[in-house]
């Protein structure tokens, strides 16, 4: 891992605030923008277009997405803003609507304006969309050297958004301390991109840690607390900024890496994004052998509901079902080899093994 770094820190503008969407047209009009495709999702549409203001200055063009985040969309999307001759994308949903949306935009040379419906992901912030084939599986990561045009946060359309991914958000979220701090404890001179990113991902540990739970009982409530708004920026701003200050040392690493292997099982598919890096989360610190940190987050993830091994999320390995995994998690394109230890499919294996009998055992 070599140290040249970009930092991609933020997007050009980000708010949020209630009523935030109101404003929808007065950025745009502040941008010059007259002509816009509006891209959503089926379900989250559903729930926060009575959120999505009125545009009466403002010719737009509805779209939506198609369930998918595919190449073959990108281009899709890219005729059709020529052939209206769009001026931006305004992406309402959730990552892959946001991802989309993102990918659409950067190829044809216009902005992208974000209104997330969901907190359980970083992608609205992020300047990189992961792109899928058509059969779901992952085909790139893209970056871009252009910044997402604006975030517009409207806490109430999170509120009311579906409890169980505001759990697995802040699962995924969590995992940003772990990744990072196994590569960036690596480094013995560490620039001030790093420290930067460092820092974001011990907020994200700590603001998780301490206000979740009351997040969630906000949710619950269908009333805004602090603790909401802390929760849900840090899982959009601050889980941003960690790999938009890191880069490489920011992005992902054993955790993800036991995801990424995972899908490989049908029956992990029922299981939600974050949940499964929760999951590998516990796997990497077995490796690391750091098991009184799993005893630390366990009270937590027993209360938020995150799996703390494969028996709680109904997964039986065989085997041969362990081998297969532990080779796919080492592959060589995968990012579990940026933690310092030296990773083989064996140590894999063995450490999901482990996490089993010790969880078992608690």
């Amino acid at each position: 891992m070599g140290q040249s770094l970009i930092v991609r820190g933020a997007p050009q503008e980000y708010e949020c605030k209630e009523q935030a969407w109101q404003e929808l047209e007065k950025h745009l009009s502040r941008r010059n923008l007259k002509k816009v495709m509006v891209l959503h999702g089926k379900n989250s549409w559903e729930a926060a277009k009575s959120y999505f203001p009125e545009l009466p200055n403002t010719r737009t063009h509805f779209v939506y997405y198609g369930g998918k985040c595919t190449n073959e969309k990108k281009q899709e999307l890219a005729q059709m803003i020529h052939k209206e001759g769009l001026e931006a994308i305004v992406a309402v949903g959730g990552g892959k609507v946001a991802d989309l949306g993102k990918a659409a935009a950067y190829v044809t040379g216009i902005p992208v304006l974000i209104l997330p419906t969901l907190a359980a992901t970083c992608a609205a912030y992020t300047p990189l969309s992961v792109m899928y084939h058509e059969d779901g599986s992952m085909a790139s990561y893209d970056v871009f050297p252009v910044s997402n045009a604006l975030v517009l946060i409207e806490p109430e359309v999170l509120l009311h958004s579906p409890k169980d991914l505001m759990i697995a958000g802040i699962g995924d979220t969590l995992a940003k301390w772990y990744e990072a701090d196994a590569m960036i404890s690596q480094i013995t001179v560490q620039p001030i991109e790093i420290q930067v990113a460092e820092f974001a991902a011990k907020k994200c540990r700590d603001v998780l840690l301490t206000d979740s739970s009351k997040a969630l009982k906000a949710m619950d409530d269908k009333k805004i607390n602090q603790a909401f708004l802390n929760v849900i920026e840090t899982n959009i701003l601050v889980g941003g900024m960690v790999g938009g200050f890191g880069d490489d040392y920011g992005r992902t690493a054993g955790a993800h890496s036991i995801h990424d292997a995972l899908t490989l099982l049908p029956e992990s598919h029922s299981h939600l994004h974050g949940n499964k890096v929760a999951y590998g989360v516990f796997v990497q610190l077995v490796i690391e052998q750091k098991f009184e940190e799993i005893d630390f987050l366990l009270p937590f993830y027993h209360e938020l509901g995150l799996p703390t091994c494969l028996q709680e999320m109904n997964i039986q390995l065989s085997e041969a079902d362990y081998d297969k995994v532990a080779t796919r998690a080492v592959r060589e394109d995968e990012t579990i080899h940026f933690m310092k230890e030296t990773i083989t499919a064996d140590i894999v294996k063995k450490a999901m093994m482990d996490l089993e009998s010790y969880i078992a055992n608690k």
